[in-house]
């Protein structure tokens, strides 16, 4: 993974867990789970998601969206509610030192079995489930109103936030308490009867300040897909990714989390292993289209909250607010040194009537975006660029590919000039990368995740240049007509010469 990495991820998996929520006395009826993150060994403290304590509620799911609704006290749940907290031993630890560099095992947990003791999680031995206690549900009202505003409007009803696929057999009910449960978390206490179970805990993590980190800037998201199923294999599964883009306290990345990894942390590079945000949706859904972007809650504001609902609630828990971890880095409010980086201002947003997609401003009147995106020469289209947001300019589709063509490309002169955007500077050379998104087979409806297709802007430049001087798309129309290469690539159909045989 690199040596930037190495620091972040080791403070990433001893800050994961997994919480469980069941009935005591009640096997029959199930169990619920999510990740965790545990903000001090040494206090036992554990934040988590919140929807696994809606069917707990005492009032029913519709208590987490009452108007005044910021926290709740732990007695708003059932007295049969029984928690517990699983994570792996940190290599300072006896049983972790004991074990190190000795070869994991999956146990026969995985179908279903009673595990031979101990379990075993990368080398080392799995701790059992600690007991734990819930102190209070909580949300972040910053990231609730941002959500409503974002998501809450009629141009929004086509979005899902589900643990499950549009396809899959969730009730009305269920996905309307997974929604109100959306931006909610609950803060834990371990429980523990001996000293030496504490000392295994260690430090507590440090915060990101909302705004610390800027967008493009690579994250670490920690958690465990499918909650405390087989935790032999699913604990604390690691996957990288960037800050994609904040609305206040809601943040979006493109690192890949599954159900389960709801309440899982998400932390920075640098500083190596601070705590960004929780994951709040794994999942999200547009018009029955699976969006490859998880939903995150700033963890800065989040505890702060905490910290004011402790202050609010009996003296004897009250104290627990000081022992919440500290912010470091930026203070917020504060402009930070790093603005992000030039060619984040260079994309812009196109819509052709009810489409839309990225663009790339290559000058100040000229757009490259796809032709899916604009496929109709003369078409109006509105380009709206990231600052200020509030702004659009008008322009007219110049050029945009046939759909014979291997290039799915159009191009975009606008009718005023776009101001303050860095205009990026085409490369001559390139490196293969990977481009991380989705290619489906429009034939057997199959998705293939991290496959996707990038056109080399050297193929681009001459003919954008010659545009750009002069206003003659001939150059662009050679985009038209492959070379051979490029039809060996692509398999592009040719007339066939003969009708073809059958094989009966």
């Amino acid at each position: 993974m690199g040596r930037q990495w190495g620091p972040a991820m080791r403070v990433a998996e001893q800050a994961g867990c997994v919480v469980s929520a069941s009935r005591a006395g009640q096997p029959e009826a199930g169990s619920w789970s999510c990740s965790g993150v545990i903000l001090s060994r040494s206090q036992g403290l554990v934040l988590c998601h919140g929807g696994i304590f809606t069917p707990f509620l005492r009032a029913g799911s519709g208590a987490l969206t009452a108007a005044d609704a910021a926290f709740l006290p732990g007695d708003s749940c059932d007295d049969d509610l029984r928690l517990h907290v699983q994570w792996s031993p940190t290599a300072a630890s006896p049983a972790g030192r004991a074990e190190r560099g000795r070869p994991g095992l999956c146990t026969p947990q995985c179908a279903g079995l009673e595990p031979s003791p101990p379990a075993r999680h990368r080398g080392r031995p799995l701790q059992p489930p600690y007991p734990a206690e819930l102190l209070l549900l909580l949300s972040c009202p910053a990231f609730r109103a941002h959500f409503a505003r974002l998501f809450g409007r009629e141009p929004a009803e086509q979005w899902r936030f589900a643990s499950a696929a549009p396809d899959d057999e969730v009730s009305e009910d269920e996905e309307e308490d997974q929604l109100r449960a959306l931006g909610w978390f609950a803060l834990l206490r371990v429980k523990h009867d001996s000293e030496e179970e504490a000392d295994e805990r260690g430090t507590a993590v440090a915060v990101a300040p909302l705004g610390a980190v800027p967008k493009g800037a690579p994250l670490l998201a920690c958690g465990s897909p499918f909650g405390s199923f087989c935790p032999d294999i699913f604990l604390n599964t690691l996957s990288r990714g960037v800050l994609s883009n904040a609305a206040g306290p809601l943040l979006l990345t493109d690192a890949r989390c599954l159900p389960g990894t709801e309440g899982g942390g998400v932390f920075a590079v640098r500083p190596a292993g601070t705590l960004v945000a929780l994951v709040a949706a794994p999942l999200c859904w547009k018009a029955r289209e699976w969006v490859g972007l998880t939903l995150l809650c700033a963890a800065a504001p989040l505890l702060r909250a905490a910290g004011a609902a402790l202050g609010r609630l009996c003296p004897g828990t009250g104290s627990l607010a000081a022992l919440l971890p500290p912010e470091v880095g930026a203070p917020w409010g504060l402009p930070l040194r790093d603005p992000g980086p030039p060619w984040a201002a260079a994309a812009v947003l196109v819509e052709c009537g009810t489409v839309w997609g990225s663009g790339v401003v290559m000058a100040p009147r000229l757009v490259v975006t796809c032709r899916h995106v604009a496929p109709r020469e003369m078409a109006k289209v509105l380009v709206r660029p990231t600052t200020p947001k509030s702004a659009k300019i008008w322009g007219h589709v110049v050029f945009a590919t046939q759909e014979t063509s291997p290039y799915d490309i159009a191009v975009v002169s606008l009718e005023e000039e776009l101001e303050g955007v860095h205009m990026p500077v085409p490369t001559e050379h390139f490196h293969e990368g990977i481009v991380a998104s989705n290619t489906r087979d429009n034939n057997t409806g199959a998705t293939y995740p991290h496959l996707n297709f990038s056109i080399p802007i050297t193929v681009l430049q001459p003919a954008l240049q010659r545009y750009s001087q002069t206003g003659d798309v001939g150059g662009l129309r050679d985009l038209d007509h492959a070379a051979e290469p490029v039809r060996v690539v692509w398999r592009l159909q040719r007339p066939l010469a003969e009708a073809p045989r059958s094989k009966l």
